[in-house]
């Protein structure tokens, strides 16, 4: 029987290949590569789809966490509250940085940042939130803009997603080929909502320089490729219906009554389910089922950020944040991408059928 992957990027360009060949021709033509047209044209474009004035392409998602933390002056002495249940890209950019990560707990239904235990973390050393839009559910902000903190969000996994980069002062996106945006290799964003923001991005992503002659900061060599950006702009034009296809993909695990073997994510208008996770106390009698039917999946954050060994000098311990080691214990990633066969989503649901059986 086929194998079935967690995610088929191939299957969502693999219409576009003429496309994409003849947009990589048009460049290869132009012998521009670095910071040329298509990296202007959709910096314009992406920050029109996201409704900021303006955006800056970057080399990766973890390097926009870094510009944006650097924009934004955080450095030695300050803390950045974050969650641990994330990638752990998001904690090592503010210890890039020179700060300090602080970790809040998680809300057990959305796997987002609980509010509360952010609001009672905070301390006079705090110089910035750091939400992150887990799986593509977008966290509501308005509650952590009360604390009159600057916000940076992590948008690498909601890129379309309702909501996103309307409150934070930058909003930061990966283009990792998993993405429901994503490019042929690496690639990343920052949005901004201050246009003086915008610029300090702007300038330390070339080295801290407007013009290679003059360089007014310490900055970085991380910018977006060319070849990417004609590609994503490509893209972005596809965006809308990949979105409302996951969308979609999601609603048919639930027509297919996995609710009733395992907790599945809660749904709102603006999810654009980057990974459909659901979550089980018998997540390994699941995951062992679907290895040996050839079917795909994955556990995320396993260990939490908290207690990974580079971070152990923080002094974090287990047991620190009850929800997040939670959901790192149950969570599971099943099959999810734009335009999955039903029949895909058939045998899945009777995979874990079938394991739920055995243990009953």
């Amino acid at each position: 029987m086929r194998e079935i992957p967690l995610v088929d990027v191939k299957a969502q360009y693999e219409r576009l290949i003429p496309q994409i060949q003849e947009r990589i021709a048009e460049v290869l033509d132009s012998g521009t590569f670095i910071l040329g047209p298509n990296v202007k044209a959709f910096e314009a474009e992406a920050a029109e789809l996201l409704g900021v004035p303006r955006t800056v392409g970057v080399a990766n998602g973890t390097d926009a966490l870094v510009l944006a933390l650097d924009a934004m002056e955080v450095g030695p002495g300050d803390e950045v509250i974050c969650p641990s249940f994330t990638f752990y890209a998001t904690a090592e950019s503010i210890a890039r940085r020179g700060a300090t990560p602080v970790f809040a707990d998680i809300d057990p239904v959305t796997l987002n940042l609980d509010p509360d235990d952010v609001a009672a973390r905070v301390t006079d050393r705090t110089r910035a939130l750091m939400p992150v839009h887990l799986f593509g559910r977008v966290m509501p902000l308005d509650g952590l803009a009360t604390l009159g903190i600057p916000i940076v969000e992590d948008a690498a996994q909601a890129f379309g997603a309702e909501g996103v980069a309307k409150v934070g002062a930058l909003s930061t996106f990966s283009f990792f080929p998993t993405k429901n945006l994503f490019a042929l290799g690496d690639g990343g964003l920052v949005a901004a909502t201050d246009d003086e923001l915008a610029d300090r991005v702007a300038l330390l992503r070339f080295h801290g320089s407007r013009e290679k002659k003059s360089f007014e900061a310490v900055g970085y060599n991380s910018r977006l490729d060319e070849l990417q950006a004609a590609v994503l702009r490509l893209f972005l034009g596809e965006l809308g219906g990949w979105n409302r296809a996951r969308r979609e993909a999601a609603a048919r695990y639930e027509e297919l009554g996995l609710g009733e073997l395992c907790e599945l994510p809660a749904d709102e208008p603006g999810h654009v389910y980057h990974m459909y996770v659901v979550r089980s106390p018998e997540r390994d009698r699941f995951r062992e089922a679907l290895a040996a039917a050839g079917i795909g999946h994955a556990s995320y954050y396993v260990t939490p950020t908290h207690l990974q060994p580079a971070l152990r000098y923080l002094g974090w311990k287990e047991g620190s944040l009850p929800e997040t080691e939670k959901a790192a214990a149950e969570n599971l990633a099943l099959p999810m991408w734009a335009g999955i066969p039903a029949e895909t989503h058939e045998r899945v649901v009777a995979t874990i059928r079938e394991a739920a059986a055995v243990r009953a």
